[in-house]
């Protein structure tokens, strides 16, 4: 079977990531930016590719590596502020000339791009963390250098001094543009010129001149601590919280880079939030927001930001008893609207409260929040629950919200979908985990209670013996609906039948889950939508009725390797990885893929939002937490080390955080297996869980070294002092039990392969059968 995986992915992986040493041109900053050149990534010409940055406030700006002509991300060329299209971009001139991006070299790093024009002119653009302002810098012409602002609306206004300003294409705002240095200029049809000798420009944005002219004035007088500043940030977070070092190079870059491009997304736009996508979702979603959560925030160790987002989050629930909507928190946070049409968005944010209260150890959020969790569960049991204990919702209100002009649902999935009553059980929980701690016996006693009915319920209404997987829903009439999606792999913690989940594993898996990602639909099924975007049918008819969605791809690998599967779920993951490092945006995930490959292609074509938060925090979040195997719960002094690395990783050096302490970690492979982890100076309880041994739990004294070996049969958990005193030394040998219990997983995913696509003369929906 791993043969056959293997020359599947040689079939459908084009070409490797291509990394270029290239001389700087840029001032000397003033810090360490050894690791992010490292990670410079070379854009073909053909490739073309979707290249974006971020303020971390409310700006982000996107270019295409040589012509920015996308079908749906062009319009948004250039700045863009708090959802207003600023300016579309800029044309630039050397010595007189037009400089032509198609004909350019281009190299991508985590903190600017780098064009090089003819041999002998460069180009770099960046933008500053926090300020509505960018700097182009322009070295290699000999006279004169231009920069011309894009933008239908783009009217030039004036000059005051060495500044030009301009009207922009939407909001409420004011442009200057300078050079960067303190240099005349002239205004000729929009272009601004100047000498050579300034080294480039600065584009800024303001509510008014004074703000713009203020904001040039600052970034001239302290350009290299400005940018040495965003390097820094960059250079810290993977030296440090997320360092990750391995022979295998394309595994450390694209972990890196999915670091650095969702963590771009942490944004203070509203409050601390992250940005649901980009381009058109530069806005919190509440549903989102939680998904992500884990993945961009805590498994990177950025606990004081993780809470200032559930402490935002947390002001906009709604707290009017007499709404129907009590105790939601929103399924929309943008400057201009709040929205509370969601149902998962509230059990999401519960269930992230009690993730990262496991990360921090930080128990204090409980009783600023706790008032938020009793409304969360009161308002559901107030208005949408029904008598068997499930959370009722409309057809609209699960992630799989698309309808038409008329407000019906492409994917109807009311009133019962079988995600929302999984993360309903885990909202309760949650909810009994906060009660214990506050002593509210009450609450306690009622929440429990109710999960304990939703469970008992569910593993008889969401089964039957005719179908070998799970119910999508229970409609308004209690009828179960088993259109097959990937939905169920979210509720497998409602069943307790072993056998059970192995068939929806493998079901779901060889249905839906293709090399590039988890399908929203069956294939089989008569309303499946091989292609996203296309002529044959509006593309929201597609969203989740076939599209694939690689934020599912989390779940598809956490539910594989629960089964001890980890090397299937590592040729998804690894697929993933070589998406972000050669397809679409630079370095991360999109939104969505067509389902099926076009005719003579042999990977989808990418599709929805360039960069999208839960894509890349799925994939670091599984990484972590299920490859990784680091699973904290700091508030018990308890650490889960169950790593699951798959045999193609044969050596890693990482750091994660957990509480208040870096640990640092490493992994030897071969036929002998080799875990090191490093703690600090607080006592805590290891949980060490490797297959198919028993699992050990060891007191972890402070300041020592843990050792655990794989060798001939044994498994070795070996105690040390930073002198090499061994302080415990424990041997076992593989669990018979361990190996009964999981003997029919093995057996039902053994030789599991992934979805195929087939024959588009099959779906009824296309029309055109040579796309």
């Amino acid at each position: 079977m791993k043969n056959k995986i293997r020359v599947a992915l040689k079939s459908v992986l084009f070409s490797p990531l291509i990394l270029f040493s290239l001389p700087s041109h840029s001032q000397q900053l003033n810090t360490s930016t050894q690791l992010l050149d490292s990670m410079r990534i070379a854009v073909p010409e053909m490739a073309n590719r979707s290249i974006s940055f971020t303020n971390k406030e409310s700006a982000y700006y996107y270019t295409q590596s040589h012509q920015t002509n996308h079908q749906e991300y062009a319009w948004f060329e250039g700045m863009n502020i708090a959802k207003n299209r600023v300016f579309g971009g800029y044309n630039l001139f050397a010595d007189g000339r037009l400089l032509s991006n198609q004909n350019a070299q281009v190299w991508v790093y985590p903190y600017k791009m780098v064009r090089e024009h003819l041999g002998q002119i460069s180009e770099e653009l960046w933008m500053i963390d926090y300020k509505n302002i960018i700097e182009v810098s322009l070295t290699g012409p000999k006279q004169s250098i231009g920069i011309a602002l894009k933008g239908k609306g783009i009217r030039y206004v004036n000059t005051i001094g060495d500044m030009a300003f301009f009207t922009p294409v939407e909001g409420k705002y004011v442009i200057a543009v300078s050079s960067k240095i303190e240099q005349s200029i002239q205004v000729q049809d929009l272009q601004v010129i100047t000498s050579a000798k300034a080294g480039g420009f600065y584009i800024a944005v303001g509510k008014t001149n004074e703000e713009a002219i203020a904001l040039i004035r600052e970034t001239r007088a302290h350009n290299l601590a400005l940018k040495s500043e965003r390097a820094k940030r960059m250079q810290d977070l993977l030296t440090n919280k997320v360092y990750t070092t391995s022979g295998n190079d394309s595994l450390a870059v694209a972990l890196n880079w999915l670091e650095i491009t969702t963590d771009q997304l942490l944004t203070h736009q509203q409050g601390y939030g992250i940005y649901a996508g980009l381009p058109w979702f530069n806005e919190y979603w509440g549903r989102d927001e939680f998904i992500s959560l884990p993945g961009a925030a805590l498994v990177t160790g950025q606990f004081a930001v993780a809470k200032k987002i559930l402490q935002s989050f947390a002001k906009y629930q709604q707290i009017d008893p007499a709404s129907k909507y009590f105790g939601r928190v929103p399924n929309i946070v943008n400057p201009s609207n709040i929205d509370y049409h969601t149902t998962d968005g509230t059990p999401r944010f519960i269930i992230g409260l009690q993730d990262y209260v496991k990360y921090s150890g930080d128990v204090s959020l409980i009783k600023e929040l706790y008032p938020n969790v009793k409304n969360s569960i009161e308002g559901a049991l107030k208005y949408w629950v029904d008598d068997k204990g499930y959370l009722l919702h409309e057809d609209n209100e699960t992630w799989m919200d698309a309808r038409d002009a008329n407000l019906v649902s492409y994917s109807p999935r009311g009133s019962r979908a079988n995600d929302i009553q999984a993360l309903w059980y885990k909202q309760l929980l949650a909810g009994v985990y906060f009660a214990r701690y506050m002593k509210d016996a009450t609450n306690e006693q009622k929440w429990q209670r109710m999960a304990d009915k939703v469970k008992s319920n569910f593993a008889k209404d969401y089964t039957d013996a005719n179908h070998s997987y799970l119910a999508d829903r229970l409609t308004k009439e209690g009828k179960a609906d088993f259109t097959l999606r990937p939905n169920q792999l979210f509720a497998l913690d409602m069943i307790s039948n072993t056998g059970l989940k192995g068939q929806v594993l493998s079901k779901t898996w060889q249905e839906l889950v293709y090399p590039w990602g988890v399908a929203t639909l069956d294939k089989h099924d008569p309303f499946f939508h091989p292609f996203h975007l296309t002529n044959d049918y509006p593309k929201d008819e597609a969203y989740h009725n076939g599209t694939i969605w690689p934020w599912l791809n989390g779940i598809a690998m956490q539910r594989m390797i629960e089964a001890e599967q980890a090397e299937t779920a590592y040729q998804l993951f690894k697929n993933m990885n070589w998406q972000a490092l050669n397809l679409g945006v630079v370095g991360g995930l999109g939104e969505n893929l067509d389902a099926f490959p076009h005719k003579g292609q042999k990977w989808p074509k990418l599709t929805g939002a360039y960069l999208q938060a839960w894509s890349n925090a799925e994939q670091l979040r599984v990484w972590y937490q299920y490859f990784l195997g680091i699973r904290p719960d700091m508030t018990n002094h308890q650490l889960v080390l169950a790593p699951r690395i798959p045999a193609e990783v044969t050596d890693l050096h990482y750091n994660f955080f957990a509480g208040n302490e870096l640990y640092k970690a490493s992994y030897e492979g071969g036929k002998m297996q080799t875990y090191t982890y490093q703690f600090g100076p607080t006592p805590l309880t290891t949980v060490v869980d490797i297959y198919p041994y028993a699992i050990n739990k060891l007191d972890v004294a402070p300041n020592s070294i843990l050792q655990i070996i794989v060798a001939d049969n044994e498994l070795t958990l070996k105690m040390q002092n930073k002198q090499g005193k061994v302080l415990q030394q424990v041997k076992t040998t593989p669990s018979k039990t361990r190996i009964s219990q999981d003997g029919l997983y093995q057996q039902q995913l053994e030789h599991i392969q992934f979805a195929k696509p087939d024959d588009l003369s099959n779906h009824k929906v296309i029309k055109d059968l040579l796309q």
